[in-house]
């Protein structure tokens, strides 16, 4: 990403928020790209697409994909070693200190949980729930509720710490799950909809979004219009009465759809992947 895209975490930023990032990041690893040079004022995590494979576990902290194999752990711009300590467990240590050291400051973070991107290596507690399931749906299935049970950590310390009522919560997936050999062929199950992770079709596009504040928003509703991951910047600058350009970003605020049920935002809206293109147009029957 151009380090001359303005990001939401600059935004905030310029409005009183302590902002953070835990996680993967992959749009830049180079100073400027990488997330205190894109407005972040803390970060930790991997800035590529991915560390391990499925020969190692989740504990060294190198990139495998491409030559030449490197570390890859990064704090505030500076790489740290954390030997033989898995990477989810890292994480939600971090996310348990930034929201206990800003408790009393209005934050922002940006939790990039990197599962169940492979390797699909969840915990031995979930693997061993899953052992009767067949291969590969178990290994997916445990790395789902490894995510799920450091998510639960996260609600816990809002609740504990008595923040929970006022903080905006998002989970947002990236794209439908793979089926590349690097997690076994599989192992995700897009239910009705057709496709995976790089396909066009809705089960790579169609992907689940949730948005929680409690007493502010509606609750245990389900919308079915077109929005995407881009709409959450305006959104988010909306829900928390921060000023914005409309014309300076592609994404629409879904503030009107997820309070009131409103149609979407998007007359047309383009999707291309790997030489696949696909348009959607409102009113066509296509979307």
């Amino acid at each position: 990403m151009p380090s001359d895209q303005v990001t939401i975490a600059e935004i905030l930023k310029e409005h009183g928020f302590v902002t953070g990032h835990v996680g993967k990041w992959h749009p830049g690893y180079t100073p400027e790209t990488m997330p205190n040079g894109q407005g972040f004022d803390y970060s930790f995590g991997h800035m590529g697409g991915c560390i391990d494979n499925y020969y190692i576990d989740n504990y060294s902290h190198f990139f495998y994909l491409a030559g030449p194999n490197r570390h890859d752990l990064w704090e505030n711009g500076q790489e740290i070693w954390r030997d033989g300590v898995y990477f989810q467990d890292l994480m939600a240590e971090k996310v348990d200190w930034f929201v206990e050291e800003n408790r009393d400051n209005t934050f922002f973070l940006y939790y990039a949980i990197n599962l169940p991107h492979y390797p699909l290596q969840g915990t031995a507690k979930w693997r061993d729930h899953y052992q009767d399931m067949e291969s590969p749906r178990s290994k997916y299935a445990a790395c789902v509720s490894t995510v799920d049970e450091r998510i639960g950590q996260l609600l816990a310390k809002l609740e504990f710490m008595g923040i929970r009522e006022n903080t905006i919560i998002i989970f947002q997936s990236d794209h439908g799950h793979s089926m590349e050999e690097r997690t076994f062929g599989g192992g995700g199950n897009s239910g009705i909809y057709r496709g995976a992770k790089f396909s066009l079709f809705e089960g790579g596009i169609r992907v689940p979004a949730m948005i929680s504040w409690r007493d502010h928003l509606p609750e245990n509703e389900v919308r079915d219009q077109l929005c995407v991951n881009v709409d959450w910047l305006p959104t988010v600058l909306e829900l928390c009465g921060v000023p914005y350009d409309t014309v300076t970003f592609e994404g629409k605020s879904m503030k009107s759809v997820i309070m009131n049920n409103a149609p979407s935002s998007h007359d047309v809206f383009c999707w291309y992947s790997n030489d696949n293109r696909w348009l959607c147009e409102k009113g066509s029957g296509s979307c």
